[in-house]
């Protein structure tokens, strides 16, 4: 280790698909419009309670156009800003490894039409078992529309979205969690390279007597691509300091560069870890955590009340652990993506994200403007570790004070 600058321990919460905003290459992806937390905002009409987003700056990212019912600080806590992706996509795996010094710049391989028939028959020939549905769907309404047939014939249910996914979904019943991550694997491995490239392969476990009673799992497992190349957590670890993911994390960098690892079973799961760590884990680095319930329980179902509320739920931990961060801490708050749950079809959006960062020993507050790409993230973090990076991404250490 070669000497921390400012901060013992930093931490980065993912508000996973919580945008603010249409991104400058929107268009691009047409999605001109989009607006996550402004949507959810109006549709709460103005009674969106979250008092310590509020007081670190939430507003403040844009005052020419607030977040509705969350005021802009005149002293905020900390510093406030927005990131823009440069990544070729806008999933999660984009997203979290952009943030780590790692643009993705090869586009992912997308199946909006399903998967093709030679890709399908592998996995039949492979798991025994016939595949039924192969075209985009939301998750929870594919297992309410083939999880009964899925349970009489023992068929996998495989579908994707707008996103580069292969998702398997099972009931726990007829095909047991080994199995599924078995067929998930094998997948996973004749999907790493072109003409496919998928981005993640996603075992979708799911329980309950009937369609109307139906519940996807907390087990939950996404097989990522492996990263392409070296990430800050490699460069931290490597360095002798300690990287812990919460969430997501370890499965979208396949592990590589994660010390210890989490896995959440809801967003307050998470925070329940996030909390853990806070108070009990004396170590001196990194600590990645991904709330994925924004994402998947509420913005791919377009449920803008669910978003809302699990917002509110978030705040309220979120006021819970600040005080518990020592002045040696620094928090990050940010996002991979956008999700508008008022916006068209099910898909991520391309937005701005969110950047809040907060220590208590903080005697000043500030803009940290538009930062692109979002590895200034990364960089930020290796900057304070004095970790040297790969040049992609800018610190700005040095305006936290």
């Amino acid at each position: 280790m070669t000497g921390v600058k400012k901060y013992q321990r930093v931490f980065v919460i993912v508000l996973d698909s919580i945008g603010i905003g249409e991104a400058p290459d929107a268009a691009k992806f047409d999605d001109v419009g989009s607006d996550t937390l402004g949507h959810i905002g109006e549709f709460f009409q103005g009674h969106l309670a979250i008092p310590t987003l509020a007081a670190l700056g939430l507003s403040n990212i844009r005052p020419d156009k607030p977040i509705a019912g969350v005021p802009v600080q005149a002293r905020p806590l900390g510093y406030f800003g927005k990131m823009a992706e440069v990544s070729a996509g806008k999933d999660s795996m984009d997203g979290h490894w952009e943030m780590m010094g790692l643009p993705v710049t090869e586009p992912l391989g997308f199946f909006p039409n399903g998967f093709p028939a030679e890709l399908i028959k592998k996995i039949e020939d492979f798991s025994h078992r016939k595949v039924i549905v192969n075209k985009p769907y939301s998750g929870t309404d594919v297992i309410h529309d083939y999880g009964e047939e899925q349970m009489k014939t023992g068929d996998l249910i495989v579908y994707t979205s707008g996103d580069s996914v292969l998702q398997i979904a099972a009931h726990t019943d007829i095909i047991p969690l080994k199995e599924l991550y078995r067929i998930c694997e094998y997948a996973r491995s004749i999907t790493i390279d072109q003409p496919y490239r998928i981005g993640r392969v996603i075992a979708r476990p799911y329980s309950g007597p009937d369609k109307d009673h139906f519940v996807r799992s907390s087990d939950r497992h996404d097989y990522a691509l492996p990263p392409t190349g070296e990430t800050d957590l490699d460069r931290l670890q490597q360095a002798g300091y300690t990287t812990l993911g919460i969430g997501k994390i370890n499965d979208i960098f396949s592990g590589q560069g994660i010390t210890k690892g989490w896995h959440n079973a809801s967003n307050m799961d998470g925070m329940d870890h996030v909390q853990h760590v806070v108070t009990n884990e004396d170590f001196t680095g990194f600590a990645f955590a991904n709330l994925v319930d924004f994402e998947a329980m509420y913005g791919h179902r377009r449920n803008a009340q669910g978003d809302g509320e699990a917002l509110e739920a978030f705040d309220a931990r979120l006021g819970e652990i600040l005080p518990e961060l020592r002045a040696t801490d620094l928090l990050m708050i940010t996002a991979d993506h956008g999700n508008d749950p008022t916006f068209k079809g099910t898909d991520h959006t391309r937005e701005f994200v969110p950047l809040l960062a907060y220590s208590p020993s903080m005697t000043s507050f500030g803009s940290l403007g538009i930062r692109s790409p979002f590895a200034d993230l990364g960089a930020t973090i290796l900057d304070n570790f004095s970790v040297p990076g790969n040049g992609i991404g800018h610190s700005f250490l040095d305006l936290l004070h």
